[in-house]
């Protein structure tokens, strides 16, 4: 039977951290519990295996019975693991804050090398570099097997990124967004290339852990300097069709789908179907200028 664990709050969205019960992770990180539950239960349950997850909607049905589950403190076996991952979307992207907004949209917009990118993370106070860390480690342990979910960098940076930040207008977060994602890529690039050197576990097979070694970006604010890395490729199009009836503020279902229109990169999956019978998956290319495809929701 799953256990609940105690909480200062009675949800677990779109409230601070500071009122929730917090564990460390294998990498020392200070984050939600309910995070580290969902991330348990996501690997345990085959997840990271999983065509397109962090891509694939679930059921709404599905997801409004976890969201119930996890405001409770629980988590359910034998839950859709595309639920799951929908879930850990939502918990940050219905933050009070995003966790990139202590960095000024001209900071990130600036840093077009790794080095930069390392570098500015410095300047995240340290929750914001917890949950930072704690994401890229969990974008990274997917991207490792991309072979199976068909999410490399590229993709799983794209599906984070406009989950990040909140920004009021809707046309600014979307363009941002693209930044972001360049932001997210070159992290989770560094982070597996970290890995290989090191020969460090590709995936986190006991996420709540009370003693463990400081993150990288802990390592970053002590003075550790970052390695040098080619430019990043700035990828912003020149137009995207807004939905009018876009949200301010928070991730709407067609600002997402705009932004997933806007980005697209040479051979990679760029679009998942939701999950369902009458879905088809889809490889889209482009060329210098992304092609434009059907609005779909994350």
């Amino acid at each position: 039977m799953p256990t609940r664990p105690p909480s200062a709050s009675a949800t677990v969205f779109g409230v601070s951290t500071e009122s929730m019960q917090l564990s460390f992770d294998s990498r020392g990180n200070s984050v939600p519990t309910i995070l580290l539950l969902m991330q348990t239960h996501l690997y345990a349950q085959g997840g990271l295996q999983a065509e397109g997850i962090f891509r694939i909607n679930a059921d709404n049905s599905h997801e409004e019975y976890l969201r119930d589950q996890l405001n409770l403190g629980l988590v359910p076996d034998g839950i859709d693991v595309h639920c799951l991952a929908g879930q850990i979307k939502a918990w940050f992207r219905e933050l009070p804050s995003g966790i990139l907004d202590p960095l000024s949209q001209e900071q990130v917009m600036q840093c077009q090398t790794e080095e930069e990118r390392v570098e500015l993370v410095k300047h995240l106070p340290n929750t914001e570099a917890a949950l930072l860390d704690w994401a890229i480690n969990l974008m990274a342990d997917v991207v490792e097997h991309q072979h199976l979910n068909k999410m490399n960098a590229h993709n799983v940076a794209m599906v984070f990124a406009p989950n990040m930040t909140q920004m009021a207008d809707p046309f600014t977060a979307l363009v941002y967004a693209v930044q972001v994602m360049n932001f997210l890529k070159t992290l989770i690039t560094r982070t597996l290339q970290e890995r290989k050197d090191s020969a460090s576990p590709t995936f986190y097979s006991q996420p709540l852990v009370e003693n463990a070694s400081h993150s990288m970006f802990e390592s970053c604010k002590q003075g550790t300097a970052a390695e040098n890395g080619e430019a990043e490729e700035n990828i912003v199009g020149k137009e995207t069709a807004l939905d009018n009836n876009s949200s301010i503020g928070g991730e709407s279902k067609s600002l997402i789908s705009s932004y997933e229109n806007l980005i697209c990169d040479g051979d990679l999956y760029c679009e998942f179907p939701p999950k369902g019978n009458n879905a088809k998956s889809k490889t889209v290319q482009s060329s210098s200028s992304c092609a434009r495809k059907g609005s779909k929701k994350t």
